[in-house]
């Protein structure tokens, strides 16, 4: 299982599938980022966390916690 954390910066890929539970899911999808949703990883920060994506037309930073729970092609 290949994880947003896992993807390179310059790279695009497909949301697959979230994993998580009830409210961390749902922040996941209230920031746009759900299943079939095309990221762009623009940025990683130094120490790899936050990092910054493309999602929708607008920018977005992620956690790395949160990077784990979305699965990717």
């Amino acid at each position: 299982m290949k994880t947003l954390k896992d993807v390179k910066v310059g790279q695009t890929t497909t949301v697959v599938k979230l994993h998580g539970e009830g409210a961390v899911k749902r922040r996941i999808m209230d920031m746009g980022i759900t299943r079939g949703t095309e990221l762009f990883v623009r940025k990683v920060a130094p120490l790899g966390d936050p990092m910054e994506l493309n999602v929708r037309g607008y920018e977005l930073s992620v956690r790395k916690a949160d990077a784990e729970m979305i699965e990717v092609e």
